[in-house]
């Protein structure tokens, strides 16, 4: 323990002499140390450092820093106009802490409102979040009406969340909202309602959603058009198509996220994602950070988009 208490005396000396010690620390220093860690000798001095409050700062202000370096180089580059999210992983997360799944949607919907801010911070103009697909209508009974009641709670506070509004953020609640109860169905009416004339930020909510589905549909509304003589058969193309998708006057994602390490789109924009970048992240989404979404928008950035050439 003798020392622990030089490096905290050394370290708070350092703190009151130069106000942004920490975030001098080299990142190679950093990672060397963290190798160090991972050895036997060091994995049994982890446990001593860590009881350390110093310490726990230094970590702290060096997640801090690379944080802040990390969002440098993505705002120096082109950003992606369209990101999408499929927000896996809330139950796996809350059965690894013991905790109910009620529990761990209520920390994806709080994880989903930092989302927005990250956007709003770094300019990203639209976001498409997959929030429950068709395919969930199977799941429990008890575990719907779950889900139905938070969708419910969320879409209430986003109509009347000052971000939404001061942001002027478009919000389309997409999917075949006539499966949706009753009073989501209102309530998603209104926000769209009180939201439709904003165009700084659209955000998309895909409820009751499944891409096959939208693709059907958007087949029935070509079909009866064409029917109708509205629409000449000749004149049917990939544009055409899009105008008939819930997703229509919105360009098609630059970038697909999915958390928790499942690698599989899950019947999610499948016509828009084309040309679409795919990311999958190792990490559930409740704990998804700052940090790891601006990992993902940088790996996009790096990569060299060919439209399939």
């Amino acid at each position: 323990m003798g020392y622990i208490i030089i490096v905290d005396t050394v370290i708070e000396r350092n703190v009151k002499r130069r106000k942004n010690a920490f975030t001098l620390i080299s990142e190679n220093i950093y990672a060397f140390v963290t190798k160090a860690l991972k050895s036997e000798v060091g994995k049994k001095l982890e446990k001593l450092i860590g009881e350390s409050t110093v310490y726990g700062k230094v970590k702290r202000e060096i997640k801090r820093y690379r944080e802040k370096r990390l969002e440098e180089k993505v705002l120096s580059l082109p950003l992606p106009r369209h990101v999408a999210i499929i927000m896996d992983g809330n139950r796996r997360y809350a059965r690894s802490l013991g905790l109910s799944e009620e529990e761990g949607y209520l920390m994806g919907r709080e994880k989903l409102k930092e989302l927005l801010e990250w956007c709003f911070d770094l300019g990203i103009k639209v976001l498409t979040v997959y929030a429950f697909s068709t395919e969930n209508f199977k799941r429990s009974k008890k575990e719907v009406e779950t889900l139905f009641r938070l969708c419910k709670q969320a879409i209430e506070e986003a109509t009347k969340d000052e971000r939404i509004h001061e942001n002027r953020v478009r919000v389309n609640v997409i999917g075949r909202l006539d499966l949706l109860p009753e009073e989501i169905r209102n309530a998603a009416r209104d926000l769209m309602e009180k939201t439709k004339d904003y165009n700084d930020y659209i955000f998309n909510v895909a409820l009751a959603y499944g891409g096959r589905q939208e693709i059907v549909d958007a087949i029935k509304g070509i079909a009866k058009d064409v029917k109708e003589g509205k629409l000449d058969l000749e004149d049917i193309d990939e544009k055409t198509v899009s105008s008939y998708l819930y997703t229509k006057d919105i360009p098609d994602p630059d970038l697909i996220l999915r958390t928790s390490g499942e690698e599989r789109i899950s019947n999610f924009l499948l016509w828009q994602l084309a040309y679409s970048e795919l990311y999958f992240a190792d990490v559930y989404w409740p704990v998804f950070t700052k940090e790891d979404f601006l990992e993902a928008i940088y790996t996009y950035q790096q990569r060299k988009r060919r439209f399939g050439r």
